[in-house]
Parts: structure tokens; sequence; C-alpha cells
């Protein structure tokens, strides 16, 4: 008998902050002595990231837009199949907690951006349907997406890049596509209804402590026994 456990997803587009509270968020966590399991995508140090990897550095193209959406997706999709088939199937059916960076939530975003918007809403319809229904991989009982302008996210990657050195991808590096990331991010928390967390309030940058109360009063929200 299979007793499904839950699934809570952290998204945003890249500079949003969203790794950085899905560490708090597991560091809170496990020091409340919860048992959980954290996973990332993509598995960049995995086979089934070949094509991601490859896409990302820019061997299709040195644009998002050299790859169409749907192509795209499917390279981000193999390597999330692969991970639950790997490391979190058998705990996840066993009715474990499973806390991820990113899922099939990034497809919406990252690809969805590459959609006209009157096709956009299709699209989200189809990458649903292609891995929940037909790949078979588990549907989040929570996605939490960090809200934010793009061209503050894209002063973070610089600063990031800057100070620990770390080099940017294609989806990084390309301010227009990172601001239809943050438009098509909006249209898919609004169509499948998203929590979302706004990292910017009343014009101010939310500091980090801020937006962890918010992130972890959604997760304790779920239902009356916290997770």
């Amino acid at each position: 008998m299979i007793v499904v456990g839950r699934l809570i997803v952290l998204e945003g587009i890249d500079g949003s902050g969203k790794s950085t509270q899905f560490e708090l968020l597991c560091n809170r966590i496990s020091k409340e002595g919860r048992d959980f399991m954290r996973v990332r995508f993509p598995r960049y140090n995995e086979p089934s990231s070949a094509l991601i990897k490859m896409y990302l550095g820019g061997e299709f193209g040195d644009n998002p837009n050299a790859v169409n959406a749907y192509a795209a997706s499917s390279f981000f999709a193999v390597d999330r199949y692969a991970s639950f088939l790997q490391d979190w199937q058998e705990y996840f059916e066993s009715g474990g907690f499973i806390l991820t960076d990113r899922y099939t939530t990034s497809n919406a975003i990252h690809q969805g951006a590459k959609m006209p918007e009157e096709q956009r809403i299709h699209f989200f319809e189809w990458l649903y349907d292609y891995e929940f229904r037909l790949m078979g991989l588990p549907q989040p009982d929570m996605v939490i997406y960090m809200d934010i302008d793009a061209e503050l996210a894209s002063r973070r990657i610089s600063r990031r890049e800057t100070e620990a050195n770390i080099g940017t991808d294609i989806h990084e590096t390309d301010l227009e596509y990172l601001k239809q990331c943050a438009i098509s991010g909006r249209h898919a928390a609004d169509f499948y209804g998203w929590q979302t967390v706004r990292c910017v309030d009343n014009g101010k940058e939310s500091n980090e402590a801020e937006l962890h109360d918010v992130v972890y009063g959604m997760i304790h929200s779920l239902d009356n026994h916290g997770l």
C-alpha cells in the first residue's frame, strides 16, 4: 500500500533568493527534529542532467530561445524523473516529507517565458499533464513562489557572480529573458494557485529573516499539526 507523503516546492526566477530561503527552511526544520528530505534541481552532478548542462552552457545556441519550450522542458523533466526513481520515490511513497528547490514549476516559469502570452495557458496545461500524468511525477502539495522584479534579480545575480566568482548561464545573462520569466512566473502562480511571497514591500527589499518567517508560516499552515 502506497502512503503518499508531502511535497513542497520553493520556486522563483534566478536571483529571487529562493535557494537562500530553501537553506534557511531546511536548517529550521532540521533543528526542530522533523524528518524530511531535501532535493535540489537540476542535479548537475548526475548523468541525467547532461542535456541541461549543454543547453544552459550555450551548446545549442547562445540564448534561451534557441531551444523551444517543449524540448527544453523535456531536458529538465528527465532529470526530475531520474531523481524521483533514484532518490526519493520510496521515501515519499512511505509517507515522507520532501522539500525541493525547484521542480516542474521551473519549467512553467523559464520555458513559459518563451511562449506568446496567448499560448502560455495551453503550455501550462500541457506541462502539468506531461510531468504529473504521463511521466507519473508527484504533484506538489504547495508551491511557494518568491516574486521579485527582474531588474532587482539581475543586480543580485551580478553581485553573486562578483562576490562568489560564480559563472552565469544563458538564462541568467539575458535581462530581457529574465523579465519575461518574471511575467511568466506571475502568470503561473495565478493559474496554478501557488502561494506568493513578495520580495519587495512598498519599494523596499525585504530582508532574509522577514521572508523566512513568511515562508515558514505558509508551510506550517498546511494543516493544524504543522508538517
